[in-house]
């Protein structure tokens, strides 16, 4: 364009019309890729949910007898809580490991080079697979693992045992592994928010670190609190791969029996049933760790 040649201007209903497209593709394509790859999916296990198993297929129907068979069949009910509380002790661990480690690094750790090596140290192992983490804690809780190995070695055991792995034990300790990054993100970035000001002037009114600690600096990172618990309990709630490498019969939770009943038993109507209970319970949790959420800020505010 030549100097002082004016850039041409389009005009108003064209402009209005090229923003308009540019913000339906902006915004369409996020809600295609729900509507096709998450609403449409959970609508044809909805209507699966549904249908009667008849041997050696199922049928269309319309009735509750899948959903009525979770609830009297103690199997299934058992299993939903034994899931809940593997995933309720899987989120409460990593908040013991995770909380103390965000405060140090944002309060205590004065390097802040060093602070991003450990806080990277934490986030790295979601680049390794989910499959090789789980495989690891197998290795070292097996027979010929690191833990059987030492105590061996020490004398403590005559042989190595078991007992370490194919348990809730092992389940707990591996998923803690696995989500603890979940539970550390959000909670370290609740610390980093607080206003150091608040904390000064705790200090200068005379209250000890303990009382700061548990007056100001935990009711303003409950937000981040929250937010990895139910990052670590949901995600616990849906696995099935940890279950299978390091759980054993003790160890079978919901995604376990979902995939058998879509499986070996051939019942894709009861495991929809059972897929859209497990669906219902994540969202109440999802929707309960909000509403408290928010009724902690008005209440802080």
């Amino acid at each position: 364009m030549f100097a002082g040649q004016a850039s041409p201007v389009l005009p108003v209903g064209r402009r209005w019309s090229r923003d308009r497209l540019l913000r339906n593709l902006v915004l369409g394509t996020p809600l295609v890729w729900a509507v096709v790859f998450m609403f449409i999916p959970y609508l044809i296990i909805f209507t699966y949910s549904f249908w009667l198993k008849k041997y050696p297929t199922f049928v269309p129907a319309f009735q509750f007898g899948n959903y009525a068979q979770l609830f009297a069949d103690p199997q299934y009910y058992q299993v939903l809580l034994r899931t809940a509380k593997i995933a309720l002790a899987v989120s409460l661990s990593s908040l013991l490991l995770a909380y103390p480690f965000a405060y140090y690094l944002v309060f205590i750790l004065k390097s802040p080079r060093l602070r991003l090596m450990l806080y990277m140290a934490v986030i790295a192992p979601l680049w390794v697979s989910y499959l090789l983490r789980a495989y690891i804690w197998k290795t070292i809780l097996g027979n010929e693992g690191v833990i059987n190995s030492f105590l061996v070695y020490v004398g403590i055991l005559d042989r190595p045992t078991d007992i370490f792995l194919y348990n809730q034990f092992s389940m707990v300790l591996t998923l803690t592994y696995i989500f603890i990054p979940f539970m550390v993100m959000p909670i370290y970035t609740a610390l980093e928010k607080i206003p150091r000001n608040l904390i000064e002037a705790s200090k200068d009114l005379g209250v000890g670190p303990l009382g700061t600690l548990f007056k100001v600096i935990v009711p303003l990172s409950l937000p981040g609190i929250f937010a990895g618990m139910t990052f670590a309990f949901c995600l616990t709630f849906g696995d099935f791969v940890a279950p299978f490498l390091v759980g054993g019969p003790d160890g079978v939770m919901v995604a376990n029996v979902i995939t058998s009943q879509y499986g070996a038993a051939l019942n894709w109507p009861l495991g929809s049933a059972l897929a859209i209970v497990m669906l219902i319970i994540v969202l109440g949790i999802i929707e309960l760790s909000d509403r408290v959420e928010r009724a902690g800020r008005i209440n802080l505010a």
